[in-house]
Parts: C-alpha cells; structure tokens; sequence
C-alpha cells in the first residue's frame, strides 16, 4: 500500500471516529444538559440554605442579646427624694429592684424563644426564660418551659442537663416531691450528664426527705460523703445523715 493511500486511509479512521463522538455528544447532549442543570440546582438550594438558616441564626442572636440587655441590666434604686422635691427620675436603662427587671425582660425572652425555638439562641432565650419565671415564684411556668427544653434538645447538648435538673427542682418547689425525687434520681444514673454528681445526689437526699423516703436520703448523703470527701457539700451532707439517724 502507498504512503498516500495509507495516509488518506489515517484521515478516514479518524474522521470517523470524530463523526462517531459527535453522534454519541448529541445523543446524550440532552442527558447531560439535564445532569448539569440538576447540579446547578441542588448547589443553588444548598447555598439558599446556609445563606437562610445564616440569616435566621443572626436574628435569633439579636433577639436574645435585646432580650438578655434587659434581664441583665442594673438594678440601681434611686436615692429618696429630699424634703418638698420631686422623686428622682430612674436612669434610662437600670430598674429599681430585681422583680421589676425580671418582669420587664419575660416579654422579650419569650419573644426571642418562641421566634426562633430550634436555633442556640432560641434555646438559650427559652431557658433564661424558664431561670426567670422561677425566681419570679411562678414555679408551675418554670417547670412548662424548662420541660420545652428537655424536649428541645439531645442529650450532647449542655442544656438538656441544666433544664432537667430545673424540672426537678420546679416540681420541688411546688411541692411534688416524689416526682422531683425521680428526676433527680434519673439525672444521677446517667452517665451522659456533665452535671456534678455531689450536687445531684445532694438534691437526691433533700427530695427524698421531702417525700418521706428517709432511706434513699440517707443512701445519697452517704455517697456524697463516702465517694466525694472533697465536696462542699459533706458537711451538709454530714449533719443530714445525722439528723436521720435521731428521726
């Protein structure tokens, strides 16, 4: 065979294979259009996404830092006003006593809470709302809204501990014992709670004789003095221990 013949035979070979890859692209012109339209879309969804839920997270935040301005601002009482004078003006900003600061900033917590409930910062609100209505004396409300952020929150999160500690302690102060009584036995035994166990046992033993049950107090004040010598609280726990002894 010629040089030129195998030459122009060359040029057909690779003619056809470049009018072979034309024909595959345009056939399948239409399934990649729709693959690269696809992608585009999910990368669109996903950055609408993150650019939402980083919107969301920045209003949250700044609905609780308002709220948190009010629940944490000074508590200044104005001196008494002088003989035939008018009474002081408060200054802009502090409260005269801490009631009237706790209540001024209830609206705004749960406001902050109850936009944003599954955010940090709506959690956080929810709490400190919860911290407030207690101090408040409204115990059965306290209960309500630190049992929401039991709800709200696993297991990892610092949170679910502190809340369920406060559900247990809010039942005590309404009287419930037994109930506060099994909470705190149940934050006791889990192994996943960051709280310190001499201070859960020791609600353990002040729940427990609240509720009549001298036996699971002693068992708790004990632990606290036999396996945490260090405790501030042994000597509490040490004089509890006795005065069940002499019942």
């Amino acid at each position: 065979m010629k040089s030129t013949e195998r030459h122009k035979l060359k040029q057909n070979e690779f003619g056809q294979t470049v009018a072979q890859a034309r024909e595959a692209l345009a056939e399948r012109q239409q399934e990649v259009t729709f693959a690269v339209v696809a992608v585009v879309a999910v990368l669109v969804l996903v950055g609408g996404y993150f650019t939402f839920r980083t919107s969301r997270n920045n209003k949250a935040t700044t609905m609780l830092a308002s709220a948190l301005a009010v629940a944490e601002a000074p508590v200044i009482a104005p001196p008494p006003p002088a003989p035939g004078s008018a009474p002081p003006i408060q200054a802009p900003g502090t409260y005269r006593t801490e009631k009237e600061r706790s209540e001024a900033a209830l609206p705004r917590l749960q406001a902050a809470a109850d936009a944003y409930p599954g955010t940090d910062a709506g959690i956080t609100a929810r709490f400190r709302l919860a911290a407030t209505l207690a101090e408040l004396g409204r115990h059965r409300e306290a209960e309500q809204r630190y049992q929401e952020v039991v709800d709200k929150t696993g297991s990892r999160d610092i949170y679910h501990y502190t809340a369920k500690l406060g559900v247990a302690e809010e039942r005590l102060a309404q009287g419930k014992a037994a109930d506060a009584l099994a909470t705190f036995q149940e934050i006791a035994i889990d192994t996943n709670s960051h709280l310190p166990v001499d201070g859960v046992l020791m609600q353990v033993g002040r729940a427990a004789l609240r509720a009549g049950k001298n036996d699971d107090a002693s068992r708790a004040f004990t632990r606290v003095v036999q396996e945490f010598p260090q405790s501030l609280y042994v000597t509490e726990a040490k004089e509890k221990l006795a005065t069940i002894k002499k019942a």
